[in-house]
């Protein structure tokens, strides 16, 4: 079982967005998070080293978990999409699958209908 994190500012759009995509794809746990300390699942050390996989929405977000733990660097990579989409996007979603399969393959890291 691989677990994920992705992780943006607030925790509200797009993070959320990408846990709801693949949260259920076999052989992933997924699970998302907020570098604000004021959200409902702020990042922490343990979740960080929960995670096999780490992908930050933006470089601020990296940063902000390296600070946290900086052995993080190992795990994580950024995807590189702005906080400019609210959550469930068709224009997120599709962006975020794109992305995906750079680390993932093509089908791999899909919800089977």
């Amino acid at each position: 079982m691989k677990r994920v994190l992705f992780v943006c500012g607030r925790n509200v759009d797009r993070s959320p967005t990408a846990e709801d995509m693949y949260k259920g794809v076999e052989g992933f746990e997924v699970k998302s998070a907020s570098t604000s300390k004021a959200a409902t699942v702020p990042v922490t050390k343990k979740l960080i080293e929960w995670a096999d996989f780490i992908f930050a929405m933006e470089e601020r977000e990296e940063q902000a978990m390296l600070q946290i733990d900086s052995s993080s660097e190992r795990k994580m990579r950024v995807l590189g999409i702005q906080d400019i989409y609210c959550r469930n996007d068709p224009e997120l979603k599709q962006l975020l699958r794109q992305k995906m399969k750079q680390f993932f393959g093509t089908s791999k890291f899909e919800r089977q209908p």
